[in-house]
């Protein structure tokens, strides 16, 4: 078992390389108070009001216990994190060349100028604190598309953020939204206009280098009445011997008869701790869907959330968590069915292996206006040896007589027999296993872009290199 662990280890170092050479030329203190807070908000010339939200959020982070139920965050000391580093030359480029070397390199190898060129309608990069490159094609601006970065858009569409910003996910959500609030800096800033149809997908990436650094972007999406997008966003960050911290939050706002799809490819190292909150509100007939996939960080509590508004709105949740050596997958996938003749249907998949532990933790809401509505929960585990723990908690609140759930939950393990029947013809016990897991994981996989889907099985096939 040692030796096994100890491949797993090696094989995912081989994704978490780190950049040394990274000068950084606004660096706030390893601490969290009031003068960190302020030094933040100048760094990125925030209005009076914003400040203030922040020093409000401290207050309540100052104030607030952990939940009780929550994974153990012992080794989390929030007083040894930097929670804003500016590298050198970060600012949002436009074109490709004028990225700082240092930190190009690192996005040549995650592939970002490759996939640019796959005809995607544009390409956003952040840098630890920083948002470093955008592109967005000329005819989304000339369809007033706006694409930018939160910190600006500020700013620059200060009504449009006053009246979206923190309306989703309140500070006193809990401990660590009030954190994110105090600290928050970057990311994307979305905005598709009424009836604006985007064929190809948006993408973004976020790359966290700092040693013992913080994360805290903050995203907010709007998708206007009848528009229709599809945002995909990869994440990750390098192995050191210090503990990370990344929280990131997300607002979605989905109009009238809008669809939007948000993907999300999270490939952390085993030392960061991924603390997520993703919350979509859903007006009439629109329509909100999550495609997400999680590895490698120690601890991850990740919490999406559609909040179906009002009537015949729907949404599908589909994701999947693979908890393997020292790591903690705490996945909890919400919906609260307000309105009449709403719909949801969640899929959750896990994966665990080397005794280590996924947990599902879903709550569907039926309010009691919210009649005529159906939700289907289906949860998968695979668990890959004897150690290994996949646990799931639903609830399910319901308070009308008129709507239908499902709800389904299965524990597997890979069986002698399939095994059997595979080298029977001459397919290797390795190559089996891959073949299995793939199977179990293909209704995520065939929801992500192909470019995507072929780095997940990459990704899966490391993850058996040694395993036998």
């Amino acid at each position: 078992m040692s030796n096994n662990k100890q491949q797993s280890v090696t094989v995912s170092d081989t994704w978490n390389f780190k950049d040394d050479n990274i000068v950084y030329t606004n660096e706030i203190i390893k601490w969290i108070n009031e003068e960190v807070v302020r030094q933040i908000s100048l760094a990125n010339n925030e209005p009076e009001w914003m400040l203030k939200l922040r020093l409000k959020a401290l207050k309540i982070f100052r104030e607030k216990e952990l939940p009780k139920w929550w994974p153990d965050l012992s080794k989390l000391d929030l007083d040894e994190i930097y929670y804003y580093a500016k590298p050198e030359g970060a600012w949002a480029k436009e074109s490709w060349d004028d990225v700082p070397e240092e930190i190009k390199n690192t996005f040549d190898r995650l592939w970002i100028p490759e996939a640019e060129k796959e005809s995607l309608a544009w390409v956003w990069a952040q840098y630890d604190s920083e948002v470093v490159y955008h592109s967005l094609k000329q005819e989304l601006t000339d369809q007033w598309v706006i694409f930018d970065d939160t910190s600006i858009a500020v700013n620059k569409y200060p009504e449009l953020i006053k009246k979206y910003f923190a309306k989703s996910i309140p500070l006193t959500d809990h401990k660590f939204a009030a954190l994110h609030y105090a600290v928050w800096s970057g990311w994307t800033f979305l905005y598709v206009p009424k009836g604006v149809k985007i064929s190809e997908p948006l993408q973004s990436y976020f790359r966290m280098n700092k040693k013992a650094g913080g994360q805290f972007e903050h995203t907010i999406i709007i998708i206007e009445d009848e528009a229709d997008a599809h945002y995909i966003e990869w994440c990750s960050a390098p192995k050191y011997d210090k503990i990370s911290l990344h929280a990131g939050w997300v607002e979605i706002y989905v109009g009238k008869n809008a669809n939007f799809r948000y993907s999300s490819v999270e490939n952390w190292s085993l030392d960061t701790y991924n603390l997520n909150t993703k919350r979509a509100i859903v007006e009439e007939n629109g329509y909100m869907e999550w495609v997400w996939w999680n590895m490698w960080s120690w601890v991850t509590m990740l919490y999406p959330c559609s909040v179906l508004k009002w009537d015949n709105s729907k949404t599908d949740m589909l994701g999947l968590a693979f908890a393997n050596a020292n790591q903690n997958q705490d996945i909890w996938w919400k919906v609260i069915h307000i309105w009449k003749n709403t719909s949801s249907n969640i899929l959750s998949k896990s994966l665990s292996k080397w005794g280590w532990i996924s947990t599902y933790r879903g709550l569907v809401d039926i309010k009691s206006r919210a009649t005529w509505a159906v939700s289907k929960i289906d949860c998968d585990a695979l668990l890959l040896d004897d150690k290994s723990v996949s646990d799931t908690v639903p609830q399910i609140n319901v308070m009308n007589s008129d709507s239908i759930v499902w709800h389904e939950a299965s524990a597997w393990k890979i069986s002698e027999e399939e095994l059997f029947y595979l080298q029977s013809r001459w397919v290797k016990e390795e190559e089996a296993t891959g073949m299995i897991v793939n199977w179990f994981l293909s209704p995520i996989m065939k929801e992500l872009p192909l470019e995507y889907a072929s780095e997940m099985n990459v990704l899966i096939a490391m993850e058996f290199e040694g395993w036998f």
